[in-house]
């Protein structure tokens, strides 16, 4: 048995981590998919909306699969702080995130929840390219 926590911020992101976890999973495992949001002036109705559609699309790629369960959270922290939380709380065995990519100049301006994840975490990652 095996506890994934994935990371996803929108549909996209939903569709191709699923894609990856269909070909790894086991019925005995366990997906938890987590959307966090800082809040406050940096969330929309709308980028919350996105979120719940992007886990909308896990529970129905895997639900009928593995147990699944979705977090959205919007408490001010940041998302690797979250998604680290969840995978702490769960005891998971690998994390899944999706990256892009960037130029140098993307990366130092807008920064990456992918490169938070990636530099601060201490359990096992799939990286999935993202068109």
């Amino acid at each position: 048995m095996q506890t994934f926590v994935l990371a996803t911020n929108s549909e996209r992101v939903s569709e191709t981590l699923c894609s990856y976890l269909e070909t790894v999973l086991d019925p005995d495992d366990s997906v938890y998919a987590v959307n966090s949001q800082r809040g406050g002036d940096s969330t929309s109705s709308e980028t919350v909306a996105d979120g719940k559609a992007a886990l909308e699309v896990v529970s129905e790629r895997l639900g009928d699969q593995v147990s699944v369960e979705t977090y959205q959270i919007i408490r001010g922290n940041s998302p690797a702080t979250d998604i680290f939380d969840i995978a702490a709380e769960v005891d998971a065995d690998e994390l899944v995130i999706g990256v892009r990519k960037r130029s140098q100049t993307d990366r130092l301006i807008f920064g990456s929840v992918a490169q938070d994840i990636m530099r601060q975490s201490d359990y096992p990652m799939r990286v999935v390219p993202r068109e």
